[in-house]
């Protein structure tokens, strides 16, 4: 089965966006589902993390849109 099912949960997700007319959220859907798709796909290719690096997938939170580290 693999992964490919979030594919399909994202799809259903911007589905009921759409029908009630939550354009942002759907948007924001549209990227998402790029990001499961190119992350999906590097899996079994050798590459040993996703787009957005390691620490998306060890939790770290200081990638999120407007947080800044302090140095």
């Amino acid at each position: 089965m693999g992964h490919d099912w979030i594919i399909d949960v994202l799809t259903d997700l911007k589905t009921f966006a759409v029908a009630n007319d939550l354009d942002a959220l759907a948007a924001k859907l549209d990227d998402t589902q790029l990001v499961a798709q190119a992350e999906i796909g590097s899996r079994g290719k050798g590459i040993d993390r996703g787009l957005l690096g390691t620490s998306a997938a060890t939790g770290r939170r200081d990638r999120t849109i407007g947080v800044r580290r302090s140095s």
